[in-house]
């Protein structure tokens, strides 16, 4: 009886590790896939907010902020993935010379826990921040 026990326990535990594994790959796999995805949709919205007409006018290389955010807003929202709430904050756009500033809060859910004793609310909040500091190169 004594070795059904420790197989039971040998089991239990094997259940335990896959579980912790599965739940780190996801959390990993989220980060990563969010990460990118603001890199590159940061880089497309720029290059879509480029002003043509200043550049041909002028020479100068210049993007228009309202088509930056209205781009990347619509071309985020596309590829994140719907299981996830998402904060996104601009900090710096820049028009000329093309710099931007964005970060990008993703948060898995809130629990709510009420108190017995004060019957206050205590908000967790898991969320995981990515920032990206953007400047448009030109290959001219």
């Amino acid at each position: 009886m004594n070795k059904a026990f420790w197989g039971i326990m040998v089991i239990m535990i094997g259940v335990a590790a896959i579980l912790l594994i599965t739940f780190f790959q996801t959390i990993t796999n989220t980060e990563e896939h969010n990460s990118q995805l603001l890199k590159e949709v940061t880089e497309a919205a720029m290059w879509d907010a480029l002003d043509y007409s200043e550049y041909r006018a002028h020479g100068v290389v210049k993007i228009n902020k309202e088509k930056f955010v209205e781009n990347f807003l619509r071309r985020f929202a596309d590829s994140a993935g719907l299981s996830r709430n998402y904060t996104i904050e601009f900090y710096d756009v820049n028009e000329i010379p093309p710099k931007v500033s964005v970060r990008v809060i993703s948060r898995s859910g809130t629990s709510n826990a009420t108190s017995m004793l004060g019957g206050s609310s205590d908000n967790t909040d898991f969320g995981i921040i990515n920032r990206i500091d953007a400047i448009l190169e030109t290959p001219y």
